[in-house]
């Protein structure tokens, strides 16, 4: 399985807009991905309310993880994405 440590880049953490752009994110790449809390239950990252429950807020650390082919690339776009706090998926 394929991991991303990330500390969120986005001062609200992933709530609100930041969570919206990261669902949109994270369902674009194409290969399912889980998001969670180091320690956490990971949850779907491509679920809205998923996300929210998470309660991550702007310096926490995430993990990103993937076992689907192409896992390595998406989770590299992804993890950009959160820890620059950027407002689309950067380009593949």
């Amino acid at each position: 399985m394929a991991e991303r440590h990330v500390t969120i880049g986005w001062p609200e953490g992933l709530h609100a807009r930041p969570a919206s752009v990261f669902v949109r994110a994270a369902t674009a790449v194409g290969v399912p991905v889980t998001i969670s809390k180091p320690g956490g239950n990971p949850v779907n990252a491509a679920s809205m309310l998923a996300l929210l429950g998470l309660g991550a807020e702007g310096g926490d650390e995430v993990v990103l993880a993937s076992d689907a082919d192409g896992a390595d690339a998406a989770l590299d776009r992804l993890a950009k994405l959160v820890g620059e706090g950027l407002d689309e998926l950067p380009p593949a």
